[in-house]
């Protein structure tokens, strides 16, 4: 989850939300991102989804079997789908998005038994540091747009 947060911090260089993301095989980093939304002004460029195609180039595959996900932030209903169609086992996020949460706070689209594939949710670590990231960056956000 650190790397993730690393990833993180990386967004704010260009007025991105700071959200980051990593994918792990056994002990290996085979996909890392950060938002790019702004960047790069396409509105699929979360974290999880630019990871999702690293790793899938790193193993060549469209199934990223035996992977995790780290990211600083509950995926979104997209984020999420992605994830199940890439197969992904586990997700590990650090803190809930309780406006578009897809992994069990305002959907659970990554548990969903009508799906073809699960996948295992864990939240909260290291949840306080994303967190504060996040507050940090919106407070931020705020005092420009009063400023302006």
């Amino acid at each position: 989850m650190r790397e993730a947060l690393k990833e993180a911090h990386k967004a704010m260089d260009h007025d991105d939300i700071p959200v980051g993301a990593v994918i792990v095989q056994g002990k290996k980093i085979i996909g890392r991102a950060h938002n790019q939304i702004e960047l790069l002004k396409d509105p699929t460029a979360h974290a999880e989804m630019l990871a999702i195609t690293q790793a899938a180039t790193a193993m060549n595959s469209e199934r990223l079997r035996e992977t995790v996900m780290y990211t600083t932030l509950e995926p979104c209903p997209m984020c999420a789908g992605a994830l199940i169609l890439a197969r992904v086992d586990v997700v590990f996020y650090a803190t809930p998005d309780p406006k578009t949460g897809a992994c069990g706070s305002v959907l659970d689209i990554a548990d969903d038994p009508r799906l073809n594939h699960q996948i295992k949710v864990v939240h909260g670590l290291l949840a306080d540091e994303a967190q504060e990231l996040l507050q940090n960056f919106f407070r931020t956000l705020r005092k420009k747009k009063k400023q302006a």
